[in-house]
């Protein structure tokens, strides 16, 4: 199964932003990918992106 799930590190442990549907104890690969790194590939300004979200949600 491969399968591509974005997730936020906090407090040491990565958190995925939707239910993962794994079952108990089984063991994954993870490959990590900065989102900036992405946003350039797009052109995208990663700062101007940031500032934006910044003054929609404080």
């Amino acid at each position: 199964m491969r399968r591509v799930v974005e997730a936020v590190y906090e407090k040491g442990m990565l958190r995925p932003l939707e239910k993962l549907d794994l079952p108990e104890g089984v063991r994954v690969r993870l490959r990590i990918e900065g989102i900036y790194g992405l946003l350039k590939d797009w052109g995208i300004d990663p700062q101007k992106l940031k500032d934006e979200l910044r003054k929609l949600h404080g």
